[in-house]
C-alpha cells in the first residue's frame, strides 16, 4: 500500500487507534473521512484536524451503512481505501443474565458491520485497499472478554479468505493486528497500563512501507509467531483460574 496521496474511509476514526490512525493518514498526505456514532467526537476532531471529513453513522445499523456507502459513491467516488476498525468490548460472563443480548450487540458491530462494509465498498470502481484491524485476541483469547475475542478470530479468518478472494480484483487486503494498547475499548482506565498508541501507529506505518500485510506489534507480534504450546502457555497466564 501507499501510505500517501489516497481517499480513506476510516471507521471509528475519532477515538482510540482509529484516531491514532486518522492523525497519521493526514500527516502523510492523505484525504480522510472518519466515520462514528457520536457526533461531538467526529466535531472534535474535525476542529483539531480540519482537513479531516466526517459522517454521523451507527454501524450497528444496516440502513446506516447502506446510506454511508451511498454517500461516499454520490460524494467520493474516488475513494479507494477502507479501514475497517471500529468495533466494540464487552467485559462479560455467559453466567450474566443479558449475556445474549449484550453478546449479539457485539457480534453486529465486530463482524455483521465490517462484512457488510467489505460487501459494499468493494463495488466502488476506485477501491485499492481494504485494511482490518483484528486484535492479538484473534489468536489466544481473554475469557474476561470471551465474544470480543471470538468476534476478532472470526474477523482474521475472514480477512485470510478476503485477501484471497479479491486478487482476481487487484485489492489488496491488510490485517492490523493490535496488542491491548492505552484506549478506552471496553471501558475507562481498563488499559491504563497498556502501551501508548503512538508506538503502535509508527510500528504501522513502518510495516506498510515495508509492503507487508499482516501488521503486528508487540504482543500480537508474539501471538502470530507463536507455536501450539507458546499459545496454550499464553492462554494459561492470560487466564488463571481462581
Amino acid at each position: 500500500m501507499n501510505v500517501s496521496n489516497n481517499k480513506i474511509l476510516i471507521t471509528g476514526g475519532a477515538s482510540g487507534i482509529g484516531l491514532g490512525l486518522t492523525e497519521r493518514f493526514i500527516q502523510e498526505n492523505n484525504t480522510v473521512i472518519i466515520c462514528g456514532r457520536r457526533e461531538d467526537m467526529l466535531r472534535e476532531v474535525a476542529d483539531r484536524l480540519p482537513n479531516v471529513i466526517t459522517r454521523p453513522c451507527d454501524l450497528s445499523v444496516a440502513d446506516e451503512r447502506q446510506a454511508l456507502y451511498q454517500w461516499i459513491a454520490d460524494e467520493h467516488p474516488d475513494l479507494n481505501v477502507l479501514i475497517n476498525n471500529a468495533g466494540m468490548q464487552q467485559w462479560l460472563s455467559i453466567t450474566d443474565g443479558d449475556f445474549f443480548e449484550r453478546a449479539k450487540t457485539e457480534i453486529t458491530v465486530n463482524i455483521e458491520a465490517p462484512l457488510h462494509l467489505t460487501a459494499l465498498f468493494i463495488n466502488l470502481p476506485s477501491l485499492t485497499t481494504i485494511l482490518n484491524v483484528t486484535s492479538g485476541l484473534a489468536f489466544v483469547p481473554l475469557t474476561k472478554v470471551p465474544v470480543y475475542s471470538a468476534t476478532k478470530a472470526f474477523f482474521r479468518s475472514f480477512t485470510l479468505s478476503l485477501r484471497h478472494l479479491l486478487i482476481p480484483r487487484n485489492i489488496e487486503v491488510i490485517e492490523v493486528i493490535p496488542p491491548a494498547l492505552n484506549t478506552d475499548l471496553g471501558g475507562k482506565g481498563l488499559h491504563d497500563h497498556a502501551p501508548p498508541v503512538s508506538g503502535f501507529v509508527d510500528a504501522v506505518f513502518a510495516q506498510l512501507k515495508e509492503g507487508k500485510t499482516e501488521l503486528t506489534y508487540g504482543f500480537s507480534e508474539g501471538m502470530a509467531k507463536a507455536t501450539p504450546d507458546d499459545l496454550n502457555a499464553a492462554f494459561s497466564r492470560m487466564n488463571p483460574v481462581g
